[in-house]
């Protein structure tokens, strides 16, 4: 059996980390933390954001559902308080099916330079 080697994951993820990621400024991750319950980042003793895995999955979810689907802010905060789980399982499909269109995209380059 071959050498797999762990992949590697932080546990906690900085402000700044999370805007990269997302494409986004801080001050709109440090507004959607004031307008929705859900996101509750641990601070340090410096008063530092600390995002877990699980609060980074409730940040895309909710850029998902105003930034890509047009949403106001009362109408997302809406949709996450009628079924918070069926709207994270949401997110996870359409995250896992844009892996896979990656996936396939970079495959169909792949073919076509050869």
């Amino acid at each position: 059996m071959p050498y797999k080697e762990k992949e590697i994951t932080k546990r906690y993820y900085t402000i700044g980390e999370v805007a990269d990621d997302l494409g986004v400024a801080t001050s709109l991750i440090r507004f959607w933390e004031t307008e929705f319950d859900i996101i509750s980042p641990k601070k340090n003793r410096k008063g530092n954001r600390q995002f877990t895995p699980e609060d980074i999955k409730k940040i895309k979810m909710i850029y998902h559902l105003v930034k890509e689907k047009g949403y106001t802010l009362h109408g997302a905060r809406d949709f996450i308080k009628n079924d918070v789980n069926a709207a994270m399982e949401r997110i996870d499909m359409i995250q896992s099916l844009k892996g896979i269109r990656g996936f396939l995209t970079e495959l169909r380059d792949s073919i076509q330079g050869n």
